[in-house]
């Protein structure tokens, strides 16, 4: 395949549109001048008042709801002692303690077993298969199944119990949801716990279980190529319960955007030094910094987007607990910066097992505040409210406000252009 050329990622006209090139997929977005200073979020209704009597079963991920979602593969729990992973509840115990972090299938998977069964061959583990076991071995268990399974296929017969629940087992969807439907102490229903919400220790082990997760997904399925993780918050971005959580599916294929990245790697080894921080530098495009990461506005995106950059290589499993805490507290002020109120969309880029080159973790966050229509459609050139300046300038502003209130803190901003 001819390596494609890396063009100029960057080009202010004369009227002052701005156009813009992915370096890494060659995705072409135009910024019209004029719209950036509109409101990020949309108008929202009147909140109403939260009725005491439905605390903790705001939605199916509620804790007073975990009989509605398939088994759990991993809790994750704070006790007086610290915090604590629990594998593989049974069923009867999953009302013992509160989850701070749940790692569950997704009842409605984009990808299913059976996909990955008829077309590969794939068989569960032995892990896999003795948790499914224990499940139907339980009466609790067993019924959780038959009301999940009915749920999904309306109509379930008690001998079709075992073939059909095996999804729950050795699927390729996960989800990782967060305890918290509002922030603690709501009254109202628009007090939703978004990102920001979370505290710094509290986001980290949401991102750790998120990278256990993905390495789980590689290591049990062998026709795993990719795992893509992601985040929906908010209905306008694609989220079907306005309750934090993120997504990680498994897929036999790499994808449009990694493979046109492979092939300009083979152009150029350092495709990545050269623009990512180092022209994020260069166009006064870095937002923020910690020991281990920084946050630059991100060039030719469909949605202006905030890219958290790892500056240590490696897949995110092969990283260091201090390396993911500092990863996490990036990326976590770049969401208590955007707001709550903000649809937005997470998407983890990284390096899978099957790709050699050295591709570090990085995560955009995309301001979900345009509907792509037919111009976009037809001419695969996107219209961007607002270009990468501008969102630098926007988040920087907000970080500083931030860091003088005392709400954030080792977060190095930036001083911009």
């Amino acid at each position: 395949m001819t390596p494609l050329a890396v063009p100029t990622p960057l080009r202010r006209l004369p009227d002052g549109t701005v156009k813009q090139t992915n370096p890494f997929t060659g995705t072409q977005v135009w910024t019209v001048p004029g719209r950036a200073d509109r409101p990020l979020a949309p108008p929202g209704e009147t909140p109403r008042p939260l009725a005491a009597e439905d605390t903790g079963r705001h939605c199916a991920f509620c804790e007073q709801r975990y009989d509605e979602t398939p088994p759990e593969r991993e809790r994750v729990v704070r006790t007086d002692a610290g915090w604590e992973r629990l594998l593989r509840l049974p069923a009867d115990e999953l009302g013992d303690t509160v989850a701070e972090f749940r790692l569950i299938p997704n009842l409605f998977e984009i990808v299913s077993f059976d996909y990955w069964a008829a077309n590969h061959g794939y068989v569960p583990t032995a892990e896999a298969t003795a948790h499914q076991a224990a499940y139907l071995a339980d009466p609790a268990g067993r019924a959780l199944l038959l009301r999940l399974l009915r749920r999904r296929f309306d109509v379930v017969a008690e001998r079709d119990l075992e073939r059909l629940s095996t999804r729950f087992f050795a699927g390729g969807h996960d989800v990782v949801v967060a305890r918290r439907h509002f922030v603690d102490g709501a009254t109202l229903d628009n007090q939703h716990a978004a990102t920001g919400s979370l505290t710094p220790e509290e986001h980290e082990h949401y991102v750790a279980l998120t990278i256990r997760a993905m390495r789980r997904l590689y290591d049990d399925n062998p026709h795993a190529v990719l795992v893509a993780a992601f985040q929906n918050w908010l209905r306008p971005a694609g989220a079907s319960f306005d309750h934090l959580h993120k997504q990680l599916v498994a897929i036999d294929e790499l994808g449009t955007d990694l493979e046109q990245q492979l092939v300009r790697l083979e152009a150029e080894p350092e495709l990545y030094e050269r623009w990512g921080e180092r022209y994020a530098v260069d166009q006064g495009l870095v937002i923020a910094r910690t020991e281990h990461a920084v946050a630059v506005a991100g060039v030719g995106h469909r949605h202006p987007a905030i890219v958290v950059w790892s500056r240590v290589p490696g897949r995110p499993w092969e990283l260091s607990s201090h390396v993911v805490r500092d990863f996490s507290d990036l990326l976590r002020a770049i969401h208590l910066a955007t707001g709550p109120e903000v649809p937005t969309n997470e998407e983890w880029h990284h390096q899978p097992p099957s790709v050699r080159f050295d591709s570090p973790l990085r995560v955009a966050v995309k301001w979900r505040v345009s509907t792509p229509a037919g111009f976009e459609g037809g001419t695969r050139v996107y219209v961007n409210t607002i270009d990468p300046w501008t969102v630098a300038d926007r988040v920087r502003r907000r970080l500083r406000e931030l860091i003088d209130a005392g709400v954030l803190d080792g977060v190095e901003v930036d001083p911009g252009r």
